[in-house]
C-alpha cells in the first residue's frame, strides 16, 4: 500500500498554492505568531482510514517541526465513531492554515477506500478482483489509486503510458477489433486489453489473439456467455455501471476482474474534523 513521499508533496504544494496563497489572513491577524497549539484529528463516521501521511505532510509542510502522533493504522476499518486518529502539536498559524487541506485529502481518500471495501466484501470466495479505472480526480490520481489498494482493491493501468487498451472509439478509427490488434506489431511486454460490447465481438478479439478482454456494459447472462466461450483462453474483465448490488452477480460469473469507475469517480468524502485541544 505504499504511496510515494514525492506523490504526496507534489499534491500538497499544489493545494497549499490554491488555498493559503501569500498567506493565511485570518489566522495572521488573531494568532500570535509564537503561539503553538495541540490539536486532533477525528473521524466522525464509520469506514476504513486512508490518508493520515497526506494530511500529515500538509501540516509539514507549513510547519516542519511539527510533530503527529499516528494513533490508528492505515486500512483499519473503524465501525464506531468518533475515533482520535492523530494528535498534532506544532505553530498555531500552521495547524490552522494546514486544517482544511488535511481534511479534504482525509476524508477524499477515506471515502475511496470505505467504498472499495464494500465492493471487495461482495465479492468475496469468487476470485474476481475489484478494480480501479482512469476516472480519478485530475492530479491526485496517486492518492487515489492508493486509496482503493487500502480498501483492499487493485489497480488497473497507470495511464495512458504503462497500458494498451483498445476501446470503442479506438476500434472504430483503426478499422475494427482484428485490424487495430494487427496494427500494434511488437508490443514489448506492454499489457494489451480489448473492448468488446457484444459477444460476435469477443469471439472476434479471441480469434485475433488479445490477451484480455473488456466486456463493457454486458448483463449477467452475456457475461456468462463469454465466460463460457473463452474458456480461459483470455483473461476477462467486466465493467459498465456495476454497482454494489450487481456486483457479486457479476463476479460469480467467473469472470477475472470487475473494474468500477465509482471507486474514484463516486464516492462520498467521509467527514473528519479537526479539535485544537
Amino acid at each position: 500500500m505504499e504511496l510515494t513521499r514525492a506523490a504526496i508533496e507534489q499534491v500538497v504544494q499544489l493545494a497549499l498554492r490554491e488555498d493559503v496563497g501569500a498567506g493565511d489572513l485570518t489566522s495572521e491577524a488573531v494568532i500570535p505568531a509564537s503561539a503553538r497549539c495541540s490539536a486532533e484529528i477525528v473521524l466522525e463516521e464509520g469506514g476504513v482510514l486512508c490518508g493520515l501521511g497526506a494530511a500529515g505532510a500538509v501540516f509539514e509542510a507549513l510547519d516542519p517541526d511539527a510533530r503527529i502522533e499516528v494513533l490508528v493504522e492505515e486500512g483499519s476499518l473503524l465501525a464506531h465513531p468518533p475515533v482520535v486518529l492523530a494528535r498534532i502539536r506544532g505553530r498555531a498559524r500552521a495547524v490552522l492554515s494546514a486544517e482544511r487541506i488535511a481534511l479534504n485529502l482525509l476524508g477524499r481518500l477515506c471515502g475511496i477506500a470505505t467504498l472499495t471495501a464494500r465492493y471487495v466484501e461482495r465479492v468475496e470466495g469468487t476470485g474476481a478482483l475489484i478494480l480501479d479505472t482512469r476516472k480519478t480526480t485530475p492530479g491526485l490520481r496517486a492518492l487515489e489509486r492508493y486509496a482503493v489498494r487500502c480498501g483492499g482493491g487493485s489497480n488497473h493501468r497507470d495511464g495512458l503510458y504503462d497500458g494498451i487498451l483498445l476501446k470503442e472509439n479506438h476500434l472504430r478509427l483503426a478499422g475494427g477489433i482484428s485490424a487495430a490488434l494487427a496494427a500494434l506489431g511488437e508490443v514489448n511486454g506492454t499489457p494489451v486489453e480489448v473492448e468488446a460490447e457484444t459477444l460476435a465481438e469477443v469471439a472476434e478479439a479471441l480469434e485475433a489473439g488479445a490477451p484480455r478482454i473488456l466486456l463493457d456494459n454486458m448483463t449477467v447472462a452475456q457475461v456468462e456467455q463469454a465466460v463460457a466461450a473463452v474458456a480461459g483462453r483470455a483473461l476477462l474483465e467486466a465493467s459498465g455501471g456495476i454497482s454494489l448490488e450487481s456486483v457479486r452477480a457479476y463476479a460469480e460469473t467467473g469472470v477475472d476482474f470487475i473494474s468500477v469507475g465509482a471507486l474514484t469517480r463516486a464516492a462520498p468524502a467521509l467527514e473528519v474534523a479537526l479539535e485544537v485541544t
